[in-house]
């Protein structure tokens, strides 16, 4: 049986695991993915933060498990999070990103959730995960030169002349069925294998080996992506474009939720067997707590992301967001926490200054002050958890 100390402190760290993946639904993955969109005046600010609370729930519960369990398990060696240690880092990380939401600058979640993991568990004694913080800082930094640079050159070639433009958009349309086919699903694989992707799912309806299945039913998905597009844009270039962007800022939406409900989440996963809770709760919860933040605090973040970064138009928005996707689905699969500001603005810049000559500017100060905001937060949350722990551990001596 349960002991009542042990439900209350894990009731504890819940609440602040909500307030945190309020937090992130307000800031992080609330705003930055429908904020081309928005900018290309594709959507109205309130209906994107809409219809990204219902994406990223979505996503949470059917990507979220392998972002939550690196939280949880891979960021500290040698020791399990305690319920104290748990609560602190949350707090801590929770109250940041609230800061940066209010104060109008996107912190980097996964920055403050990551800073503040590792710091209380060094304060415990903890050893450094060394592989895991290679690989989360590979990520880090090549983010935005492949966001951006993917994105300018996506940019580049949707204003060249030798190729038409319509013809370029279904190329990329065909090239996103490629992707959609191949990301993971919870719900596909069997509980042995984890998810599975839609081509993998369904590639026994083709005779023949596997490999063979999945590679004709990716083929399938990407014409009829690409298909979709081209009969849309046939009627009205604009509006077809926009169609495709709106596909595009969902996809990241969701994705988003898949990365993000693991920063609120992750840290209440060695909790959780005390309390015998499974982790489809958890991301059940993590998911509502996206969804109440989208919908509350997002609006004001999303005004910001997309009239502050640059002046975009439905084209470079297409630019921003194939990258974005791609590196979001990569971070799930590989189970990297990472930040979507960090890859929607690498990408926004990337796309911006490839029409910079046509009047499509980039705030360098703001871009600035973006940057020192997402090294500060993960210093400052390492220093601040590490801090906050050890304080408590003395009181409690």
């Amino acid at each position: 049986m349960v002991e009542i100390a042990t439900i209350a402190t894990f009731l504890i760290a819940a609440l602040a695991s909500l307030f945190m993946a309020w937090a992130i639904g307000a800031g992080s993955s609330g705003s930055t993915p429908f904020a081309p969109a928005v900018g290309a005046n594709a959507i109205s600010v309130m209906r994107a933060g809409f219809f990204v609370g219902i994406l990223g729930f979505s996503g949470a519960v059917l990507q979220g498990a392998n972002v939550s369990e690196a939280v949880g398990t891979e960021l500290i060696g040698g020791v399990v999070l305690s319920p104290s240690a748990a609560t602190i880092a949350l707090i801590i990380a929770a109250a940041l990103v609230a800061i940066g939401v209010f104060a109008g600058y996107p912190i980097a979640t996964a920055f403050t959730v990551t800073g503040a993991v590792v710091g209380v568990g060094l304060a415990m004694g903890g050893d450094p995960a060394w592989p895991k913080y290679i690989e989360i800082a590979t990520l880090w930094i090549l983010t935005p030169f492949v966001g951006g640079g993917l994105a300018y050159a996506i940019a580049r070639l949707l204003r060249s002349e030798p190729i038409a433009e319509t013809y370029l958009i279904v190329g990329l349309a065909a090239f996103v069925g490629v992707l959609v086919a191949n990301i993971e699903f919870a719900i596909l694989g069997s509980a042995e294998a984890g998810g599975a992707s839609i081509a993998q799912a369904s590639s026994g309806w083709v005779p023949g080996p596997d490999l063979a299945g999945v590679v004709v039913l990716t083929a399938i998905i990407a014409v009829l992506w690409g298909g979709a597009v081209g009969l849309d844009l046939r009627g009205d270039v604009e509006r077809g474009e926009r169609h495709f962007l709106l596909v595009l800022g969902a996809l990241v939406a969701f994705s988003a939720g898949g990365s993000q409900v693991g920063l609120a989440i992750g840290p209440l996963i060695p909790l959780s067997d005390d309390v015998g809770l499974p982790l489809i709760a958890l991301l059940l919860g993590g998911g509502f707590g996206l969804l109440l933040g989208s919908w509350t605090g997002a609006p004001r973040m999303i005004k910001a992301i997309a009239q502050d970064y640059s002046s975009l138009g439905p084209r470079r928005s297409i630019a921003a967001l194939i990258p974005s996707f791609m590196i979001a689905q990569a971070a799930v699969l590989f189970g990297i926490p990472v930040s979507f500001n960090e890859i929607i603005v690498s990408a926004i810049i990337g796309s911006g200054y490839a029409a910079a000559e046509a009047g499509g500017g980039v705030s360098a100060r703001k871009m600035g002050y973006t940057v020192l905001a997402w090294i500060l937060s993960l210093a400052g949350s390492i220093i601040i958890a590490y801090g906050g722990y050890t304080i408590l551990d003395i009181l409690l001596l």
